[in-house]
């Protein structure tokens, strides 16, 4: 999979019912999810979860080729995570392997399983949330939610405005990082072959331009901002109105309904 391929904060156009709905909805809709996910401890509750999850994929129609692009940059977190999980579980009985002072008992074989499909799952939700929302309604959404805070004078929408901004220049870097790349290694640059310092120290030629891009970029959008008379949220307006509909509250029924569901099955060990 090339560098390119990598579709961390994109956002894919479309005109599903994910796609459609309020962006304050589908945020509250992942909050939902996250707190069903981390009450999640046995494999019933994992089962419906999951199926929760598919379901809104499959309605997204974003597709599988997005998802497992997205998840390419956290794939060593992941793995380690499973890793940490493997060997300090402290399990009863005899362990089933023993190297050195490491030890693997069974309860951390599931442990290890759990945690590297919560944060699948974890990170799949998130992703479905920007892959469905354009950056301006996510930006809008977020402040609306957090409008608020705005009482004891906290920044709200210059902070969901940098989130955004964040999210939108995701794609654009790792464009601008493949050029990079391709332009050095037709000039003879090696980033694969040699060791982890070798491969550190080749990276040098890459991060240079990558910053000078980057910084190159922060300025011209400033500047741009500057000459659109922006000057923050204060008297602002919006070409789109939010304004919740029949499907967003069935919507948020839904991820109440879920949260309660894993509740239950939680109680009961399931």
């Amino acid at each position: 999979m090339a560098l390119k391929d990598i579709t961390l904060g994109q956002y894919f156009p479309g005109n599903t019912i994910l796609h459609r709905m309020d962006p304050r909805t589908k945020i509250l809709l992942t909050v939902l999810y996250i707190v069903a996910l981390f009450l999640s401890k046995q494999v019933v509750s994992y089962v419906v979860v999951i199926a929760v999850l598919a379901a809104a994929v499959a309605i997204s129609k974003v597709g599988l080729k997005a998802i497992v692009g997205g998840m390419r940059p956290v794939l060593i977190i992941v793995i380690l995570t499973g890793i940490l999980n493997l060997f300090y579980t402290p399990g009863e009985g005899d362990p089933l392997v023993q190297v050195w002072v490491l030890k693997i008992y069974p309860e951390g074989i599931w442990s290890a399983i759990f945690m590297i499909l919560r944060i699948i799952l974890l990170i799949t939700c998130t992703f479905l949330l920007t892959y469905t929302t354009s950056p301006i309604l996510l930006t809008d959404g977020l402040e609306n939610l957090l409008g608020f805070l705005k009482k004891v004078r906290v920044p709200v929408h210059e902070l969901a405005m940098m989130m955004s901004i964040a999210l939108r220049f995701i794609p654009t870097l790792i464009e601008e990082t493949d050029k990079i790349m391709s332009a050095q290694k037709a000039r003879g640059a090696d980033f694969e072959s040699g060791n982890l310092i070798q491969k550190a120290r080749a990276l040098v030629p890459l991060l240079v331009p990558l910053f000078i891009s980057a910084f190159r970029r922060a300025d011209e959008l400033a500047v741009a901002m500057e000459c659109r008379c922006y000057h923050g949220g204060e008297g602002r307006t919006r070409l789109r109105q939010l304004r919740y509909r029949g499907i967003d509250y069935a919507a948020l029924a839904l991820g109440v309904a879920l949260v309660a569901v894993v509740v239950v099955l939680r109680k009961f060990g399931l």
